[in-house]
């Protein structure tokens, strides 16, 4: 009887240590705001297979216009919204580690890299109305002033969604790793789109 429970004992420990082991995320953030990125991606794919499948019908016209877009302005944009997810998943980081001061500069920095990619778009959009290149001129800048204009939306609507990640890293308690993780996966989908959008509008030929 005395050799039975000791071969048992064991294993019964073992089985203790599988339950206590803490269960592990298959991706960062609540299932729910993937369900949303992956909505997003859907509609998103459609504004560009339409936007595609234009210009290889209009070539021409859609290289031309292209032409008048400031590439340089672009590639600032871009890297600027790169700085952002950079600056936003330290921000993920410092949150898992329990550093909420960290955490919150973070924050902050990556809210100054939107409003910086913010405020160069309208000034971009400004100087390109001001040469006569609106939103009727043609086809080009109807899908210019679309797709631009969309994720500019969404990336005030990014600023709604930090500002709720900030809220929760300034209470005594720190933030809750999962909510952050959450607000920083959108943030993350906005440079994603960013860099599709970028690469259709100012690199494609």
């Amino acid at each position: 009887m005395t050799t039975v429970k000791a071969s048992v004992l064991p294993r019964a420990a073992g089985s203790d240590e599988r339950a206590a082991a803490p269960e592990v995320r298959a991706v960062p953030g609540q299932p729910d705001m993937w369900s949303f990125v992956l909505f997003e991606a859907l509609v998103f794919t459609g504004y560009f297979t339409v936007y595609i499948i234009r210009r290889t019908q209009s070539a021409d016209l859609f290289l031309q216009s292209q032409t008048h877009l400031n590439l340089h302005v672009g590639v600032f944009n871009t890297l600027v919204l790169l700085a952002s997810s950079w600056s936003v998943a330290r921000c993920v980081q410092a949150t898992r580690q329990g550093s909420s001061r960290a955490a919150l500069n973070d924050a902050y920095l990556t809210m100054l890299f939107g409003f910086v990619f913010l405020v160069s778009k309208v000034l971009e959009w400004a100087r390109e109305i001001g040469q006569g290149f609106s939103f009727t001129i043609d086809e080009f800048f109807s899908f210019y002033y679309f797709l631009t204009g969309i994720h500019f939306l969404h990336l005030l609507i990014g600023f709604i969604v930090l500002g709720i990640a900030v809220n929760h890293l300034r209470r005594p308690a720190g933030g809750a790793p999962e909510l952050v993780e959450t607000c920083a996966t959108y943030w993350h989908t906005i440079d994603f789109l960013w860099v599709l959008i970028f690469a259709l509008l100012y690199v494609m030929r």
